[in-house]
């Protein structure tokens, strides 16, 4: 049996024109892309496991991503500075040879 989230979504209208925008962008990263979708979801009543299923990704993920927007809105959708020592070099190019 599926668990229920305590985290139940209900988007202002502007909320949901945004996050319509995210989702649907070419030009934006997959993750901007696909956190969009998974909110998008569960705000049309969706659990975590459909959800999971349907985007093809980790029930845990969808978790995250679900509290994390019901308790932060649209800035918790948002990449936080990670831990750690930050780049030296920057990231590789591809070769057009």
């Amino acid at each position: 049996m599926p668990r229920k989230s305590p985290y139940n979504i209900v988007l202002s209208r502007d909320e949901e024109i945004e996050l319509l925008k995210r989702s649907s962008k070419y030009t934006l990263p997959y993750f901007t892309v696909l956190r969009a979708k998974m909110i998008l979801l569960a705000a049309q009543g969706l659990n975590n496991d459909q959800i999971a299923a349907k985007l093809d990704t980790r029930r845990e993920v969808v978790c995250m991503w679900r509290k994390r927007f019901f308790e932060q809105r649209l800035e918790g959708l948002e990449e936080r500075s990670r831990p750690g020592r930050p780049r030296i070099f920057p990231p590789r190019s591809r070769r057009t040879s």
